[in-house]
């Protein structure tokens, strides 16, 4: 079978002899992929100095899309683009001098700073905004009307429940309704919490 070729930058392999090995370098397909692993080491200065040399290529302003792709001698990128690519050398720029005068550079660039920090400041307005505004109560869905359900699954009044004044941990519990029962002793005193129970329950005492 012979001797075979294979091409890294297209990720194929072909049989190798002079015709195939000429035809295939001087490809579009090859000349392409080469350009574009050869951009992916470029920096933006370089970029930016290439792209400002070259005219607007027409047909893709026009279209979005071109023939000739990345080996087109003619510029894809808009005036935006051209803004943000000289923003970034610029910034890639103020980088290297604080580097040089041996200021200490966090990771990351300061938009991503700026990025995160409102993030948290969002984080941090919406999180206290649940606070000062709890959610009303509500049913579950699929719940019987309210008039239906037996008091121990009923909602308790809007100001709460209040202790009955002769709720003491040596009388017997109050009716059945809202009211306090003492839960546990704590040396002479007795420590009440509010909840709702239908029958006395002497044990609790």
């Amino acid at each position: 079978m012979g001797k075979r070729y294979f091409c890294d930058y297209c990720d194929r392999s072909f049989q190798d002899n002079l015709h195939n090995r000429k035809k295939h370098l001087n490809g579009v397909q090859h000349l392409r992929a080469k350009r574009v692993w050869y951009d992916l080491f470029r920096d933006a200065a370089a970029i930016l100095q290439e792209e400002q040399t070259k005219k607007p290529c027409r047909k893709f302003l026009q279209t979005g899309q071109c023939d000739f792709g990345s080996n087109c001698r003619f510029s894809h990128m808009t005036e935006q683009d051209l803004e943000k690519l000289s923003a970034q050398v610029q910034g890639e720029k103020r980088l290297k001098e604080l580097q040089r005068e041996g200021a200490d550079i966090p990771p990351g660039t300061i938009e991503d700073w700026l990025d995160k920090r409102a993030q948290r400041l969002s984080a941090a307005q919406s999180s206290s905004a649940l606070l000062e505004k709890p959610a009303p109560f509500q049913y579950p869905l699929g719940w019987p009307p309210v008039q239906e359900l037996p008091p121990s699954l009923q909602a308790p009044p809007p100001g709460g429940g209040q202790c009955p004044p002769t709720c003491s941990g040596a009388e017997a519990p109050p009716e059945p309704g809202w009211g306090c029962l003492p839960l546990l002793w704590e040396r002479d005193r007795i420590i009440y919490t509010h909840f709702y129970f239908n029958k006395p329950s002497s044990c609790l005492l």
